[in-house]
């Protein structure tokens, strides 16, 4: 038996001002779910939540922030740490998330087209930088999921390693939002591939995705969305199995 504690992540999509959801990163396939993101964020903190995933949707398509007044309002309302992603490209912008409270910074496009800046930026800042790769049949996509690269997800989590990020955030893309299952293998492999904290993300749909994530020996934490806006999981519930004990069926 392992005693473990692994991270249960809720996510917060914001686009134009409200907490969404995209299909498969589509812009076109939108549900809202909320008016008032920082009431979303202060219901998952009732339920226990000790990290929030935001992602500024309108950013992660322009390259610009769209949603700060909504990131501000979020960074007030709760205590726990807050991570963020979408359309960060640039260093000063980097410097006004950290300096407005954001404790950890998710670097995606970037880590394909400037790695240098993800070098710059994860010296400047020691473990608040994270790199998010979304990817499609094991390749990197980028700019909101709109191209998909040449380039290798896992060689990419592994010369991110050599930066100096914090961690990593694996997405499965067909697995975003549909509701399916995560692709246990594919997460399974990247936790093999790095020795920094990974993140699994996408196709969580139940409790029992969540317990299959769990035997990933090594995998630090899992973000759900979808699964908890439309109440397939409890967020309570989850965390509570997270800090539970288990036995450890992986492979590594």
């Amino acid at each position: 038996m392992v005693y473990y504690k692994m991270v249960i992540i809720p996510a917060i999509d914001l686009k134009g001002g409200e907490c969404v959801r995209l299909l498969q990163g589509r812009e076109d396939e939108v549900t809202s779910y909320s008016k008032n993101p920082s009431e979303m964020a202060k219901k998952w903190v009732s339920e226990g939540a000790e990290l929030i995933h935001l992602v500024d949707l309108d950013g992660a398509f322009s390259g610009d922030q769209k949603n700060l007044e909504s990131i501000k309002a979020i960074r007030d309302a709760v205590d726990v740490d807050l991570e963020l992603g979408g359309g960060i490209r640039d260093l000063d912008r980097i410097d006004m998330l950290i300096d407005m409270g954001i404790n950890r910074v998710i670097l995606g496009t970037v880590a394909v087209e400037n790695p240098a800046l993800v070098i710059e930026a994860a010296q400047k800042y020691p473990g608040k930088i994270i790199v998010g790769i979304d990817a499609k049949d094991g390749r990197v996509a980028v700019k909101g999921w709109v191209e998909v690269t040449s380039t290798d997800a896992m060689e990419l989590a592994a010369a991110m390693e050599q930066q100096g990020v914090a961690g990593i955030i694996y997405t499965d893309i067909a697995r975003d939002g549909m509701m399916t299952g995560p692709n246990i293998s594919a997460m399974r492999s990247m936790v093999d591939q790095v020795d920094i904290p990974v993140i699994a993300s996408g196709g969580v749909s139940k409790m029992e995705d969540i317990e299959k994530l769990m035997m990933i020996n090594d995998l630090w934490g899992i973000i759900s969305g979808k699964a908890l806006y439309e109440g397939t999981v409890s967020l309570s519930e989850a965390i509570n199995k997270a800090k539970g004990v288990r036995t450890d069926n992986s492979s590594k």
